[in-house]
């Protein structure tokens, strides 16, 4: 009988053991998984921080370059010759449309179903070029301008070292510089649309459709990716040179080879080509035309103009080559704005993919130099 009480006495002992032992266990176990969710929690906090460092220094960089460009004389003196350009065509195309409306009142009943607005930015009266003449020409200045002494300006000045001593990301630097730069032209070209916009409708006295309007801000981001392809080109040149002069000469090369010469260096190429005892047939001629039309869709000026020139001029049914064949029993009508957006989308896109690969190759090789102290 005690041996029994002595047995059951030792189980009942290893049962308290095997419970506070396991209830140890326990313990342990969800202190370590309550330590380990701090310790998560508390990371991610810290990353949240770091995240949100990193924003705000991205975003002070860009307000900081903003600064710089609006109180630079040069950024000034340019913007200002936009504004005064773009102010005299504008003048120019209401006198013109003006005089037309006040001919007669048959006039205003057609003006006010011909796109009357988008003639704002394409009329002239031959004093002065157009709204859209001038953006094309004075438009790639400005993003050359903004973007040609982008990465070698702070090079030699030696902040370009101090800046990458500071704990942000490489990138920030060249992202910074381009997205201030975007902004810019942004703001610039959206006030100078809708304030043509707002001075037609109080001196015309006609009010924009819904399509005219829909036009108009189309019309405005060509304009701001064309000058985006320049200023990306800007960038590249001052990443590849050291000095600002360099650059500048490089930026502005290509654009004059592209504005000037390069339509003539086509025209030299295919003149053999275009003359009338080598054609045999009009698929050999229309094949020819449409290899001269390649090689000028090859300039992003001729791709900007032909893209604004459907989208300004919906009575534009084509940017292509066609044949009396063709045109045969084809109606007479303005194009809506639905088809005009499917008729300049190749050049859009190619606009873009210029633009993007511009900034690729300037990132790439920005990220990939030796920023040393000494510049």
């Amino acid at each position: 009988m005690d041996l029994m009480r002595f047995i059951t006495a030792i189980l009942k002992g290893g049962m308290y053991v095997r419970a506070s032992n396991e209830g140890r266990w326990a313990n342990d176990v969800f202190s370590y998984v309550k330590r380990w969710s701090e310790r998560l929690k508390a990371g991610a906090l810290d990353e949240k921080k770091r995240a949100r460092g990193a924003n705000s220094a991205f975003s002070a960089m860009v307000k900081k370059e903003l600064a710089d460009y609006l109180t630079s004389w040069r950024m000034i003196i340019l913007i200002a010759l936009i504004l005064l350009t773009c102010f005299g065509s504008l003048y120019t195309a209401m006198t013109t449309i003006r005089d037309a409306l006040d001919s007669s009142e048959e006039a205003k009943e057609i003006a006010k179903g011909a796109y009357l607005f988008l003639k704002l930015f394409t009329v002239s009266d031959g004093t002065l070029p157009s709204f859209l003449t001038f953006v094309s020409f004075l438009g790639p200045l400005l993003g050359i301008a903004l973007g040609f002494d982008a990465i070698n300006s702070e090079r030699s000045r030696g902040t370009l070292s101090r800046l990458m001593a500071q704990p942000i990301p490489r990138d920030y630097v060249i992202n910074g510089k381009f997205v201030a730069a975007l902004l810019l032209n942004a703001v610039l070209f959206f006030s100078l649309g809708l304030l043509v916009t707002a001075l037609g409708i109080l001196i015309l006295g006609i009010p924009p459709t819904f399509e005219e309007f829909a036009r108009i801000i189309c019309f405005l981001l060509l304009c701001l990716v064309y000058i985006a392809f320049w200023l990306n080109l800007g960038i590249l040149f001052s990443v590849v040179f050291r000095q600002a002069a360099t650059s500048a000469l490089s930026s502005m090369a290509v654009w004059l080879f592209f504005n000037l010469f390069y339509s003539m260096i086509v025209e030299v190429f295919a003149k053999p080509f275009l003359q009338s005892d080598a054609i045999t047939s009009v698929e050999q001629a229309v094949g020819r035309q449409e290899l001269v039309l390649g090689l000028m869709r090859l300039s992003p000026s001729y791709l900007f103009n032909e893209s604004t020139t459907a989208l300004l001029s919906p009575d534009v049914r084509t940017l292509g080559i066609v044949t009396v064949e063709q045109t045969a029993g084809a109606v007479a009508a303005p194009l809506p704005f639905s088809q005009s957006l499917l008729l300049i989308w190749p050049q859009a896109t190619a606009l873009i993919a210029a633009t993007l690969i511009c900034f690729a190759i300037a990132y790439w090789l920005f990220m990939r130099q030796e920023i040393r102290a000494s510049g």
